[in-house]
C-alpha cells in the first residue's frame, strides 16, 4: 500500500510539464525581486517622478517592503504547506505575488506602493520553500539533488532578467509596464500550475495522530537552525558583493567605465545558475555533506581577499568562482532536510522556511553591516569584512550530521506499508 507521502509514481511526461512550469514559476518569481530596482534611479519614469514630494532616502524603502513580507511568511508558509500540501500553498504564494505585483503596478500613492510590495513579498516567502520541497517529491530519494539544484539555480536567471529587461523597458515604457510584466507572468504560470502540477503531488501524508500532534520536528532540529545561522554571513555576501562592486570598481584607483564594472558585478551572480544542479547532485552522491558546504563556502570567500590585488581578469575569475560555488551550497542546503534524523518529505518546507527566514535576516544585517565598513573603512576593507562574516558562523554546521543522506531515504520517504 503506498501512503500519501510517498514519491509520486508519474509518467515521465507529467513529470517534465510539472518540472518545467515550477522552473519557469522561479525564474519569474526572481524577477519579480529585482524588477523595480532599476526604477528607483532619478529620471522621469522612475518612482520619484510618479510620486512627487518622496524624498531620495526613502528610495530603499520599496526594496525593504518586499524583502520584509519574504522573511516574515518563510515559517509561516511552512506550517500551511504542512497542513494543507505543498503544491496547495505554493501556488497559493504565486497568485499573491503576481497579483500584487499586477495592482502594484497601478498603485495611487507611494504608502499604496509600499503595501503592495509588502504583499507581493509576502507571496514570495509562501511561495518558495513549499515549491522546492514540491520539486523534490516529484523524484525518488537519491534523484532529487539535480532538480532541486536546478530549480534553485534558476534564481539566477530571473535576477539576471529582473536587473536587465526593466533597464531596457522602464525608459520606454514606465516602471509600472515592470512591475506589471512580472506580476501579469506570474499569474499565467499559475493557471498553468493548476493544470500540470498533479494535485497528489507533495500532498501532506498521512501520520498517526500522536506524530501529527507532536511539536514540529522541523523547528525542533538543531540541525535545520545550525544550517540557517551558518549561512547568515554567505546569504549577505551573495546579496552584497555584485552590487557594492559597482561602486567600488568605478572609484580611484580603479576608475572602470560603468559598463565594464556592471558586467564584471554580473558574475557576482550569473554563475550560481550553474552551480545549483552540481551541488545538489554532489549531496547525494557522496557522504561528507557537511565538509562539502564548508570547503564550497569557506574556499571561495577566501578568494574575495584578493580582489583589490588582481587585474581584471583575475577579478572576473573570481566572480564567477564565487557565484558558482555558493549556487552549490545553496542547492546542498535544501536538498538536505528531509534526510536529516527525525525529519520526513513533510517537514521539507517548514525546515526550508525556517533556515530561509533566518539567512534573508541575517543575510540582510550583514548587507547592512557591509555598507557600514565602506563609509568607514572604505571599500579595500569590504572583501575582508565579507570573508570574515562568510568563515566565522561555518561552525554552525557542526550541529549537522555528516552522514550518508541515503542511509536515512527508507525511513524518511516510505513508499509501502
Amino acid at each position: 500500500m503506498t501512503t500519501a507521502g510517498a514519491p509520486s509514481r508519474l509518467p515521465p511526461g507529467a513529470v517534465a510539464r510539472a518540472m518545467a512550469v515550477l522552473v519557469a514559476l522561479r525564474v519569474v518569481y526572481a524577477y519579480n525581486w529585482f524588477d523595480i530596482g532599476p526604477a528607483l534611479a532619478p529620471g522621469p519614469h522612475g518612482v520619484l517622478a510618479t510620486y512627487p514630494g518622496i524624498p531620495v532616502s526613502a528610495l530603499g524603502l520599496p526594496l525593504a517592503a518586499f524583502f520584509a513580507g519574504a522573511a516574515v511568511m518563510q515559517v509561516p508558509a511552512g506550517l500551511l504547506a504542512r497542513r494543507h500540501g505543498t503544491k496547495s500553498i505554493g501556488l497559493l504564494g504565486a497568485l499573491l505575488l503576481g497579483g500584487a505585483a499586477l495592482v502594484g503596478a497601478a498603485a495611487p500613492t507611494f504608502p499604496a506602493l509600499l503595501v503592495l510590495r509588502f504583499l507581493a513579498g509576502a507571496g514570495a516567502g509562501i511561495f518558495f520553500s513549499p515549491t522546492i520541497a514540491l520539486v523534490a517529491s516529484l523524484y525518488p530519494p537519491g534523484e532529487r539533488g539535480v532538480p532541486v539544484g536546478i530549480f534553485s539555480s534558476a534564481f539566477a536567471a530571473g535576477a539576471g532578467l529582473g536587473t536587465f529587461l526593466p533597464a531596457l523597458l522602464i525608459p520606454r515604457y514606465g516602471w509600472q509596464v515592470s512591475l506589471a510584466l512580472g506580476g501579469a507572468l506570474m499569474l499565467v504560470l499559475f493557471l498553468l500550475g493548476l493544470r500540470w502540477v498533479p494535485r497528489d503531488t507533495g500532498a501532506p501524508s498521512a501520520r498517526p495522530p500522536s506524530a501529527s500532534a507532536a511539536p514540529m520536528a522541523a523547528l525542533r532540529s538543531k540541525a535545520v537552525w545550525g544550517i540557517g545561522f551558518a549561512f547568515v554571513g554567505l546569504e549577505g555576501a551573495s546579496l552584497s558583493t555584485g552590487q557594492f562592486f559597482v561602486a567600488y570598481a568605478q572609484r580611484p584607483p580603479l576608475l572602470w567605465a560603468p559598463a565594464l564594472a556592471g558586467a564584471v558585478a554580473s558574475l557576482f551572480v550569473f554563475p550560481s545558475l550553474f552551480g545549483g544542479p552540481v551541488g545538489g547532485r554532489l549531496t547525494e552522491r557522496f557522504t561528507n555533506r557537511r565538509t562539502q558546504m564548508v570547503v564550497f563556502t569557506a574556499l571561495p570567500a577566501l578568494l574575495l581577499l584578493l580582489i583589490p590585488y588582481s587585474p581584471i581578469v583575475g577579478v572576473a575569475a573570481i566572480a564567477a568562482t564565487f557565484a558558482f560555488a555558493f549556487g552549490m551550497v545553496y542547492a546542498m542546503m535544501y536538498v538536505i532536510p528531509p534526510y536529516l534524523p527525525g525529519l520526513s518529505q513533510e517537514d521539507t518546507p517548514l525546515a526550508i522556511g525556517l533556515l530561509n527566514g533566518i539567512q534573508l535576516a541575517g543575510g540582510a544585517t550583514v548587507a547592512a553591516v557591509a555598507g557600514w565598513v565602506i563609509a568607514t573603512y572604505g571599500y579595500s576593507m569590504l572583501w575582508v569584512a565579507l570573508t570574515i562574516f562568510i568563515i566565522v558562523p561555518l561552525g554552525l554546521l557542526m550541529l549537522v550530521p555528516n552522514a550518508d543522506p541515503r542511509k536515512h531515504s527508507v525511513a524518511l520517504d516510505p513508499g509501502t506499508a
